[in-house]
């Protein structure tokens, strides 16, 4: 879910900023619907749009036409577009579902570290066999995709489509036995999904 959440919106992003070179490079390293980085653009915008990801189409061409008047050989050089930023497209995001189901976050540093310490300080003969790990906390999907959204720089809407189902209403473990056995997670959710984002671009970009 959540990684499904991040990949959405930072290839809005991309197409927001115009930035085909990122796109490309994320569609080689895992194409949505045997749609990869050697795609016509054209071909890469419907498969977008079929994940949710549209962009005003009048904007993307106007943005490629600058760019393309920048780089033509009859061009006025004595403009200063290297000091201009092109205006961003308008882009929307579309996720499934209303946003409202809760769900619980662990960040996977913490994971191990809970591990370590139960297997450093615990028997299973004294504790038992089944301990929750978990942060006791819990946000909606909603809030999910706002904080994502904010991390990674998305400007544009993220709508909801509240046709597609929700799924479980919440997802929340308790953790008070974990608490009361010295144990309690470190990282907040938005310090997590920063780093998980930083590996994602050294990864795909």
């Amino acid at each position: 879910l959540f990684r499904s959440i991040l990949r959405k919106i930072h290839l809005a992003k991309c197409l927001e900023n115009d930035d085909w070179s990122a796109i490309r490079k994320d569609l080689d390293k895992r194409p949505i619907e045997s749609v990869d980085g050697n795609a016509d653009d054209e071909i890469i915008l419907d498969a977008l749009k079929k994940y949710g990801i549209r962009c005003d189409q009048s904007a993307v061409s106007n943005k490629q036409l600058a760019k393309d008047d920048e780089q033509s050989p009859t061009a006025d050089r004595r403009l200063p577009t290297a000091n201009c930023q092109l205006p961003t497209a308008n882009c929307q995001l579309t996720l499934w579902g209303s946003g409202k189901p809760r769900r619980e976050f662990l960040y996977v540093d913490d994971l191990a570290d809970a591990v370590v310490f139960l297997l450093n300080n615990y028997d299973a003969k004294d504790i038992g066999e089944f301990v929750n790990i978990g942060t006791g906390k819990d946000l909606t999907i909603k809030e999910l995709a706002e904080m994502v959204k904010h991390i990674v720089g998305f400007k544009g809407a993220v709508e909801w489509d509240k046709d597609k189902p929700d799924g479980t209403p919440q997802k929340l473990l308790d953790v008070a036995r974990l608490h009361k056995l010295g144990w309690e997670s470190k990282i907040e959710l938005e310090e997590g999904i920063a780093r998980d984002y930083d590996w994602y671009k050294k990864y795909f970009l």
